[in-house]
């Protein structure tokens, strides 16, 4: 027994003896066949390792992310002083430009006013026309006045490296009346002014404002008042409404719309400015028709009759007061005191008066 043991003991030893000299040879062959090479890059793949008989080893090494710059924009804000401003509950739009556009990609929007957080969005990255750059927009209403700042978010990932951008503007309080001043305000003059209302950039609620007011009111045939209402700033903030010009092809001329109270200086079809009248009282109505200014009389006439454009016989364009809300006058297009020169000074002799309903 001691010697079967002792032969298979010498016999496994002779087995590991064979094994390792069939390895040793085999390592020899194959450092004999093994090329050791220099690892390289070429646009981001890089080839290291050895290479062993003919098949080569490649690892290829992530792009890095793409950095882009976003630009934002609110296309129907208000710029007031070189401020952008908008009102609470009016729609706005924030406009986001990503550049380069890279696909697959979404940004996180969150829209707060005075610090509070009131909607969060996820947007989808969308290619702009052209497809260098992507675009996407943000459609909120400030619930209340105060600071609103968008801001817009993305988290780097493989693709897309991270951004963060803001944009602020103000909510205006919107609770005027007579006397009162600031950003608001302004708003309203601006906006009067774009629709041709005369009115002076006061920054202040003042006659003027009242007036212009009144006018617009006359225009959208919304009655006669010289207060704000919220369909009023509404329709303001959104250029509603447009005097209709009849007689573009007298030139430089002026038209009394009757039917509205209203008289517009008119440069062909383009308004120049829209002020509101008190025409002729039904048992002295304002004459109808087409005429020219003949006479032109500066300052006060004995009557009360203030810087006066006539335009046939005793008709004329004049300031007086009272220009009250409604005909009232013997014939005339009474002006209130306050519009009368701007008028005046506007017409010349010669120019085109056209009144009607």
């Amino acid at each position: 027994m001691k010697g079967v043991i002792a032969g298979r003991i010498v016999a496994t030893v002779a087995t590991v003896a064979t094994v390792a000299a069939i390895a040793a040879a085999s390592a020899g062959a194959a450092s004999a066949a093994t090329t050791s090479s220099t690892p390289s890059s070429t646009n981001g793949t890089t080839t290291t390792g050895t290479t062993t008989g003919t098949t080569p080893t490649t690892t290829t090494t992530p792009a890095a992310p793409v950095f882009a710059k976003v630009t934002l924009t609110v296309p129907d804000g208000f710029l007031v002083n070189h401020k952008l401003v908008t009102v609470p509950k009016r729609t706005v739009h924030v406009h986001g430009v990503v550049s380069p556009y890279v696909a697959g990609q979404w940004v996180l929007v969150q829209d707060s006013v005075n610090g509070k957080v009131f909607k969060t969005d996820h947007l989808r990255i969308q290619p702009a026309p052209g497809g260098r750059n992507g675009q996407f927009t943000e459609t909120l209403s400030s619930p209340k006045a105060g600071r609103v700042t968008v801001q817009v978010g993305h988290t780097r990932n493989a693709a897309l490296g991270g951004l963060l951008v803001r944009r602020s503007f103000e909510a205006l309080n919107e609770s005027v009346s007579f006397g009162s001043s600031g950003p608001f305000v302004a708003l309203i003059q601006q906006r009067l002014a774009a629709l041709h209302f005369y009115i002076p950039q006061t920054g202040v609620y003042d006659t003027g404002t009242g007036l212009a007011i009144d006018a617009y009111h006359r225009l959208l045939r919304s009655g006669t008042s010289q207060t704000l209402d919220s369909r009023t700033i509404s329709f303001l903030l959104d250029g509603y409404g447009q005097f209709p010009v009849r007689f573009p092809g007298n030139g430089r001329h002026a038209e009394g719309n009757l039917s509205l109270q209203l008289l517009a200086l008119v440069d062909g079809s383009h308004v120049v400015a829209i002020y509101p009248i008190s025409s002729g009282k039904p048992s002295t109505p304002t004459i109808l028709g087409n005429f020219q200014v003949y006479s032109r009389v500066p300052g006060y006439l004995p009557d009360g009759m203030y810087f006066s454009n006539f335009f046939i016989r005793g008709y004329a364009i004049h300031g007086y007061d009272p220009a009250p809300d409604y005909p009232a006058s013997h014939g005339c297009m009474r002006l209130p005191i306050v519009d009368a020169i701007s008028v005046f000074n506007w017409l010349a002799i010669g120019d085109w008066v056209d009144t009607y309903y």
